[in-house]
């Protein structure tokens, strides 16, 4: 059976889809408070990244390790709400698949202080 919403010329196709992410941004922002903490340190973080003497590769990579922790939480929040959304009794499946959603978020984050910390290193460490 054919899936009505993936179907449907290119332009339109990519309004439902843009239109999609807007609503999912907006629920994470509702209803996932983790979502709302790891978008303030975005948004705390993100200034900083144009003041900061580095050059177009390190900004780069400083905004891309911010921006993967907000997708990889999004992740996270769509697999915790479909888990949710199969039943909300505890199974241990359900409980390996929610772990290791996290898991990610948590490496994701452990990634972004790595990028941070070696990027700052490098910046400092150029003679004045």
């Amino acid at each position: 059976m054919d899936n009505p919403s993936k179907s449907g010329p290119g332009l339109a196709r990519i309004g439902r889809a843009y239109r999609h992410s807007r609503q999912g941004l907006a629920a994470a922002f509702r209803h996932e408070s983790a979502f709302r903490q790891e978008l303030v340190l975005v948004a705390v973080l993100l200034p900083v990244v144009f003041v900061l003497p580095a050059t177009l590769i390190e900004r780069a990579m400083l905004v891309g390790s911010l921006l993967f922790i907000l997708a990889v939480e999004l992740l996270n929040s769509g697999l915790e709400a479909a888990f949710d959304r199969i039943s909300v009794e505890h199974h241990e499946l359900t409980k390996r698949g929610k772990d290791i959603a996290s898991a990610a978020v948590f490496v994701a984050l452990i990634n972004a202080a790595v990028v941070w910390l070696l990027v700052l290193l490098e910046i400092f460490a150029r003679p004045g």
